[in-house]
């Protein structure tokens, strides 16, 4: 893969939208501001800093500072988030030669955000864009609380986005290859600004993510710990070479869509028993299009006709599956199909601490053949003691849907912030999380903002 070449939330298909209101940027001699243009991003083609008086959602909404759109389901209306973190924010973009992502008016991919607040804690936490999001995907995930805890923040979008993400490259799995490429070359970018904004690099750095994102945080771990002090992976897909990713998985939930296949189809590929109530959402927002652009990145000859050139000109057609993927056998592909694959595979042997969450009712990326098998890489390459496992009890893929089914699903977000905090404790002080355990949901209470990890069944791996 080059370098300057080019989804979780894998179904978001709207139209990016033009961030054009006023700015909330502050005059330039306001206090560090009149420094903000000293901060350069290292090998940055293009950047733009604003010295804001909040960096959180509460404050950048309807301006061109986030996306709300980009935003839109992955965390409960109701979520609470904090507000009023005034400090500089770095929009840009690394050089690249697809042009996927058309925020700012920009056609640039590679795009970043890094966001420095006046109170500093000495740390930064880096991600990548869930699904086929760009860079301000989870502002209200993620940001808003690491930002309010005074860390730095940089997101990236893992250089290239959207629903034909798969065009970027030459090689099958070029585009899923420049994701962990990306991440790498923010997090060494975003520790140098760090140290030229605020005179040193950070004492921490976390990486941290949701779906594709999670699948970053266990990449880096693995192969470059030295970046980090540790991750919280948040029902992170995986990749491996023997053939435990989504290709094996979604191919039968297309199959139900042709009646080609039964619920117990899908109970002996991973869905949990109990998840079938969110399945017609999933039938029309991510099964479908899920599998035909994951199968056009690492197998484009099995159906070059679908998707083509496009993914489609229209919602109904990006999110239609493609009927020659119900009958799709991994097993049977080409020796090249499972190179592609293999390029991008996980292996369990994480070098520094990480947690991660999974929601039993996950009905994208079941978590017995996502979360369940990666602990279990992670037990076999001799790494258990860095890891835990939190199998949130009716938490699905998406927070959004808990405002649907608020009587059968919470949100795990709560549960990632709490997650996040163990994570801290454990790498800063010493102090060991609970043991892998299913975190119950309460029988009352705030299940949208609070979550203890520690309440609920420990599980012995």
């Amino acid at each position: 893969m080059r370098p300057s070449r080019g989804v979780p939330l894998l179904a978001v298909v709207l139209a990016a939208t033009a961030l054009t209101a006023p700015s909330p940027a502050r005059a330039a001699g306001d206090g560090h501001c009149a420094r903000q243009e000293r901060v350069r991003v290292p090998g940055a083609a293009h950047q733009r800093s604003a010295c804001l008086p909040d960096l959180t959602t509460t404050g950048l909404a309807g301006t061109p500072y986030t996306d709300m759109a980009d935003q839109a389901g992955l965390t409960a209306a109701a979520t609470r988030s904090p507000s009023g973190v005034p400090g500089v924010q770095i929009d840009g973009y690394f050089p690249d030669s697809s042009r996927f992502n058309t925020t700012h008016g920009w056609r640039h991919d590679a795009q970043f955000v890094i966001r420095l607040p006046d109170r500093w804690n000495g740390g930064l936490v880096v991600t990548g864009a869930p699904g086929n999001r760009k860079q301000y995907a989870t502002d209200k995930a993620i940001s808003d609380q690491v930002l309010a805890r005074g860390y730095a923040y940089a997101a990236t979008d893992k250089g290239n986005n959207g629903v034909d993400f798969y065009r970027d490259g030459t090689r099958p799995g070029d585009a899923v290859a420049e994701w962990n490429a990306r991440t790498t070359q923010l997090t060494r970018a975003a520790q140098r600004v760090v140290a030229q904004r605020y005179g040193h690099a950070p004492r921490r750095t976390y990486v941290t993510g949701v779906s594709n994102g999670g699948y970053l945080t266990r990449w880096q771990l693995e192969n470059h710990p030295e970046l980090y002090d540790g991750g919280v992976d948040w029902e992170g897909t995986l990749w491996t070479a023997d053939g435990s990713h989504p290709l094996t998985s979604l191919p039968v939930t297309v199959a139900r869509m042709f009646g080609a296949a039964q619920d117990e189809d899908l109970y002996g590929a991973g869905f949990a028993r109990g998840s079938e109530f969110l399945w017609p959402y999933h039938e029309k927002a991510y099964w479908g299009v899920t599998q035909k652009i994951y199968r056009a990145e690492f197998d484009p000859a099995y159906d070059p006709g679908c998707p083509g050139p496009s993914a489609g000109s229209t919602t109904e057609q990006v999110l239609a599956p493609c009927a020659s993927d119900a009958s799709y056998d991994y097993a049977s592909r080409p020796d090249s199909v499972h190179r592609a694959v293999a390029r991008v595979s996980l292996t369990g042997r994480i070098g520094r601490p990480l947690i991660t969450l999974h929601g039993d009712l996950d009905a994208l990326l079941p978590k017995a053949t996502h979360s369940d098998v990666y602990a279990r890489m992670i037990d076999a390459a001799g790494r258990g003691a860095l890891h835990r496992y939190y199998t949130v009890q009716d938490g699905t893929h998406v927070d959004g849907l808990y405002d649907t089914h608020p009587d059968r699903l919470r949100p795990i977000l709560p549960c990632y912030r709490s997650a996040f905090d163990a994570l801290v404790a454990w790498v800063e002080r010493g102090v060991r999380p609970p043991a892998d355990r299913t975190v119950a949901r309460p029988a009352g209470g705030d299940v949208v903002d609070s979550c203890a990890l520690d309440a609920g069944e420990a599980v012995v791996r």
